[in-house]
């Protein structure tokens, strides 16, 4: 039984000081492969190192909304480059999006980062790992004004079962996570238990989203299992028919 990551910083400080242990940690309970997606352009190189250096760390370029206010419009041109030279490199345009739950004046810029990147995406054709915080109705709508069709997934989904089709729709997984091992998110855990098993893919968001039981802790791709255990808890099929799913739709979401 193999399990994908399909979001985890390891770049980031909380992690990359202990990057190896924390792979090796993560290996040893079933995490065969990851995804790591940028968030600034100040990444994009680093990560493309990794990739070459570690065959089952995949990875995603861009800017996520939480950095779009400080950074200019022109990066974009340097993500251009790299998906024309290192196209094979990269699995996916991401971690992009917008975050309603920052201050208003950021939403402008947050919304001319996601067109101008998912219009890259669909040039040249990735999929895309989408961060959303008050946004779904606003990301739906880009979405759909772009017709953009390389689908990707929705990171850290929670919500109900309507607004899940609406991505579902649109080609997308849904990144499930650690909100799901908390038993105050009811409308989440209700949604995950029905939603067709095609559409779900696993994630940690580590360093971020720690657990239940875990609040205040730096989180690690080593609890993938514990995310996958509660979503057995919750679904139907046997955890090896779950495994082997959540795996290929993984796969199938990055085009790998």
């Amino acid at each position: 039984m193999k399990l994908f990551d399909t979001h985890c910083h390891l770049d980031l400080p909380e992690l990359a000081a202990e990057q190896a242990n924390h792979w090796q940690q993560a290996q040893q309970v079933g995490v065969a492969a990851l995804l790591i997606p940028a968030v600034e352009q100040a990444a994009w190189l680093n990560l493309l190192k990794l990739r070459r250096a570690q065959p089952a760390w995949y990875i995603a370029l861009g800017v996520h909304p939480w950095w779009a206010d400080s950074q200019s419009l022109t990066v974009l041109s340097e993500l251009e480059q790299l998906l024309h030279t290192h196209t094979n490199q990269i699995a996916a345009v991401g971690e992009i999006g917008l975050d309603f739950a920052l201050a208003a004046e950021t939403f402008t810029k947050q919304q001319q980062f996601f067109s101008a990147q998912l219009a890259l995406a669909k040039q040249y054709r990735k999929p895309v790992i989408l961060h959303h915080r008050k946004s779904q109705p606003a990301l739906l709508a880009e979405l759909k004004r772009q017709q953009f069709s390389e689908g990707g997934i929705l990171h850290a989904f929670s919500g109900s079962q309507q607004q899940a089709k609406a991505f579902i729709d649109l080609g997308f997984k849904l990144g499930i996570g650690g909100t799901i091992t908390y038993p105050r998110a009811e409308k989440t855990r209700n949604a995950v238990s029905k939603l067709p098993l095609s559409a779900l893919v696993l994630e940690t968001d580590a360093p971020a989203m720690p657990l239940a039981g875990f609040q205040g802790q730096v989180n690690t791709p080593a609890q993938l299992l514990a995310v996958f255990n509660v979503l057995c808890e919750l679904r139907s099929e046997p955890a090896t028919e779950l495994a082997a799913a959540l795996w290929q739709n993984s796969a199938d979401a990055l085009s790998i």
